[in-house]
């Protein structure tokens, strides 16, 4: 999505900057907070807990974006709509009373028009996930999660791409609704039988992305 609108706006602000470090969290989900985050530098992920205590990954964030939904323009006070963790070795975000954004993007043609992509497409992307979850089962919800990964880490890397960002089975398994992480582990042997992936140094190299996506409905 362009942020250049984003962009701009962040470069005429003197806002503060919160820095937090590796596995620290931001905001706990149901907790009141009256600011809108946006990330600066770093990689942060998103997640809700269940009523029976478990945790269901989101997505991961690694780009210059709104880490907190934004919701409506006049409560100052908002519960949290989920869990923000940091997964880099630190994260830094611009912090911004959330009643002062919503007056600088009324008075901001240009900041409405990235509101607006930036709801659309979370939509699109909240349906999007839904439909593969649905449809896709264990073994092609592992698929989509390792395309997602490949899609925001992935770099070119001798004859294939690497997904250059530790991801745990335990953490691949809260993204896809999986209970055990054990369940995560055969598919991934799997995977790699086929000769679609690797690991290098605990992280995931793959070579064909092909037949990662041949078990994805897209």
């Amino acid at each position: 999505m362009d942020n250049t609108a984003l962009t701009d706006y962040l470069k005429q602000k003197k806002f503060p900057i919160v820095t937090k470090e590796y596995k620290k969290y931001l905001l706990y989900e149901g907790i009141q907070d009256h600011h809108v985050y946006i990330l600066k530098s770093g990689v942060i992920k998103t997640s809700v807990i269940s009523k029976d205590g478990r945790e269901f990954n989101l997505e991961y964030i690694n780009d210059l974006e709104v880490v907190s939904l934004l919701k409506d323009e006049y409560s100052q006070f908002i519960d949290a709509p989920f869990n923000i963790r940091v997964e880099s070795e630190k994260a830094e975000l611009y912090q911004i009373d959330r009643v002062e954004f919503w007056k600088d993007i009324n008075q901001n043609f240009e900041l409405q028009i990235y509101v607006k992509n930036y709801y659309r497409e979370r939509l699109l992307k909240s349906m999007k996930r839904t439909q593969q979850m649905l449809m896709n089962g264990k073994f092609g919800a592992v698929c989509t999660q390792i395309y997602d990964l490949y899609d925001k880490f992935g770099v070119e890397f001798q004859e294939g791409v690497l997904i250059d960002f530790v991801v745990t089975n335990e953490e691949i398994a809260h993204f896809c609704g999986i209970n055990a992480a054990s369940s995560v582990s055969r598919i991934m042997h799997d995977l790699k039988s086929c000769g679609a992936i690797k690991m290098i140094d605990r992280k995931i190299f793959i070579k064909n992305i092909e037949l990662i996506k041949d078990n994805i409905i897209f």
